[in-house]
């Protein structure tokens, strides 16, 4: 057996705020005041967690490019984020699905195959983001339409939170990446700009405005956050020609394909890299907000529905009379017949992925089931792995709680915060408790039960693990 020898009381907790996480207050249960049992036997395989919205525009200097060694998601069958694409053609990809082990969780399976958490949250919504059922198939929407612009450069669509770089010696080629983007209130701007300048290991010098808002929270931010894993820049940034805007990395990976940031563009780590090996200083970026989007394969008319971001909202009904209209005109001089229901359907589902909409073409059932089913990997390339707990270690207790999804999708998101908090289930008298750690010493579990409370608004405790 192993218990957590308390030695800092903690309140009980008065509720739980989670972004992505349906946790009512009334599903948590006050800490205890007892050491607490943990049954080594009863640990499950360690699951995972999202992003937080620390994220945010900083001037950046240009240094030199270093070595970096982050590999690449090892793929096989299919093409993820770099496309072959002719030059009359502006549909890429397919479908495919893969079958969830226990364990998984949608965040780390879009990570693995270059989606963002809305592109597959959408594309499955009947499966729990952070607690799949295991032989549950996930649906990997792969498959993009390029939106109406000249093929230079970087394009970015807020509107499906997607990058698409198209590389000035590769005409033939196309690579695209989800974003993070800027949460309401925080807009990532639109326009026409370059990049001006990159930079390895970026400082973040934090805007005024920004320090502001985290001290309303308790969160007192330096001047400056020094590269490391603090720093929400990640290890590059593409400085834009619009003041003080980047694109960058992230120490947050699970808030890419979100509105999360204050306003600049974050991608995941790997994906960086790759851009900024490649994308030099001069090339022009283009930001756009194309919802509906649609594009002739061959003899087949596809559309793309995205439901507008909240900012532009009020431009929806007539988009989608100028998407109709086009759609008539199109159709009209090929000589097609467009099934207008089911382009009705498209644009209410609005999650995404390009449907034919001809008259008897197929629909989204019958695509889903033709689509190929790939191997599952030994593990998904940057999955959290919570570290066992043994005797000595510092750690905390989260929460006790009567619901044991409840338990596990906060366990989860504890696994994928930026930096990561290791988490796991642990089940306990009927109950079952979430426990952070191991943690180096008392101060780093104090450090991170001051996150905990500042994020999630929930009181922890602290203790050391005995094994007797």
């Amino acid at each position: 057996m192993k218990s957590l020898k308390k030695t800092s009381a903690g309140r009980p907790h008065t509720g739980i705020a989670l972004a992505f996480v349906l946790l009512a207050v009334g599903l948590l249960s006050g800490c205890q005041h007892e050491p607490i049992t943990i049954n080594i036997l009863a640990f499950p395989p360690t699951i995972a967690s999202p992003p937080d919205t620390v994220d945010i525009p900083a001037d950046t200097v240009a240094v030199p490019p270093d070595t970096v060694g982050e590999s690449q998601p090892k793929l096989a069958d299919i093409a993820t984020r770099e496309f072959a694409i002719a030059k009359d053609h502006s549909i890429v990809g397919g479908l495919a699905l893969i079958s969830a082990n226990d364990g998984d969780t949608l965040p780390d399976i879009a990570r693995h195959f270059g989606l963002g958490y809305d592109e597959i949250t959408l594309a499955n919504p009947g499966i729990g983001p952070w607690t799949p059922k295991a032989g549950a198939r996930v649906l990997l929407p792969l498959q993009f339409i390029l939106p109406d612009t000249p093929r230079k450069g970087i394009v970015l669509n807020l509107a499906n939170m997607r990058m698409f770089y198209f590389p000035p010696k590769q005409q033939d080629a196309l690579f695209t990446y989800p974003l993070g983007i800027g949460r309401e209130g925080w807009n990532t701007p639109l326009g026409q700009t370059t990049v001006v300048a990159k930079s390895v290991n970026p400082a973040w010098t934090v805007p005024a405005s920004i320090r502001r808002e985290h001290a309303a929270k308790g969160d007192q931010l330096p001047a400056v956050v020094p590269p490391g894993p603090d720093n929400p820049l990640g290890k590059y940034a593409l400085a834009l020609g619009f003041s003080r805007y980047l694109i960058h990395g992230t120490n947050k990976p699970y808030g890419v394909g979100m509105q999360v940031s204050h306003g600049c563009v974050r991608l995941y780590p790997e994906d960086i890299e790759v851009l900024f090996e490649k994308a030099p200083v001069g090339m022009p970026v283009r930001i756009v907000h194309q919802p509906y989007m649609a594009t002739w394969d061959g003899d087949m008319l596809y559309l793309e529905a995205h439901e507008p971001l909240q900012k532009w909202a009020g431009q929806k009904q007539r988009q989608q009379q100028s998407l109709l209209k086009q759609l008539r005109q199109s159709a009209a001089e090929k000589g097609a017949t467009v099934d207008w229901e089911k382009v009705d359907r498209i644009l209410q589902r609005a999650d995404g992925i390009p449907i034919p909409i001809l008259v008897a073409s197929p629909d989204l059932p019958e695509l889903v089931a033709n689509a190929p089913e790939l191997e599952h990997p030994e593990h998904f390339y940057g999955a959290p792995l919570a570290p066992e707990l043994t005797d000595g270690d510092w750690a905390i207790l989260v929460a006790d709680l009567d619901n044991e999804v409840t338990a596990q999708k906060l366990a989860a998101i504890l696994n994928h915060q930026g930096p990561p908090i290791p988490a796991r289930k642990i089940e306990k008298d009927g109950s079952y408790q979430v426990i952070a750690g191991p943690f180096k010493d008392q101060n780093e579990a104090e450090l991170v039960a001051q996150r905990i409370k500042m994020d999630f608004e929930i009181d922890t405790k602290l203790g050391t693990v005995t094994i007797p």
